[in-house]
Order: structure tokens, then sequence, then C-alpha cells
């Protein structure tokens, strides 16, 4: 599993640990039933505190994307077609804000908008 932590950027360290777990889910990169690393040694790997990756990996399991066996660490949860769609569909809406204030910007009608999203998935572009 790899992570980076961007220790200038303003989102929190736990919040960069599961963006970056979340994805790898999402991605298929990290497989149902994988084992994670056990939080001592990914806040040791990242240089941060082991409260710091619980927060994270508690988080993650509340989501629905990991679950623990005690005495054997965490693991990644069976997918669940409802929450990946829930999760897909979060990143959809934020595509279309930045979609949306650039066709603003740029003066694009909601029906020029329209028209190109119908194009790019007819695979006419």
């Amino acid at each position: 599993m790899h992570i980076l932590i961007d220790n200038k950027g303003s989102a929190p360290i736990y919040d960069q640990i599961m963006a970056q777990i979340k994805a790898q889910i999402l991605s298929g990169t990290l497989g149902e039933n994988d084992p994670l690393p056990s939080m001592r040694n990914l806040a040791k790997d990242l240089r941060v505190s082991v409260i710091t990756t619980k927060r994270a990996y508690d988080e993650l399991e509340r989501e629905g994307f990991l679950y623990t066996v005690p005495g054997k660490g965490c693991f990644v949860a069976p997918r669940n077609l409802e929450l990946l769609r829930e999760e897909n569909l979060k990143t959809i809406e934020h595509h279309i804000e930045e979609i949306a204030a650039l066709a603003t910007g740029c003066g694009l009608s909601t029906e020029e908008v329209v028209e190109m999203v119908r194009l790019i998935m007819e695979g006419d572009v």
C-alpha cells in the first residue's frame, strides 16, 4: 500500500490517509479481504502518530470500507455496490460543480454543456 502525506497541505493527515486508502479500494488496487498494515506499522512508515492512523482506520471502518478482526488486524471490507455507487456519485457531483464553474466563466449555456456531455458519453468526441 502506497500513501503519500503532504505536510504543507491544508487537509488533516488522517483525512489524507483515509482518502488514499479509499481511492485504492475503489480503484481495485486493494481487493476484498486484503490486510492493511497495522496501525503502528503504518504510523511508523508515515512518521505520524498512531492516534492519527487509528482515526483514519476507524473512520474507514465506520464508512464501511474496512473491517477489524480482533487480534488479526484491519482488512478491506467486501464491496458494497451501493456504497461504491454513492462514492462515485459524490465524485461525479464534485466534477460537475467544477464543470459548471468553468462553463459559467466561458459563457456556455446549460444546453451546450449537456450536449458536450452527451457527445462524450456516446463516444462522438
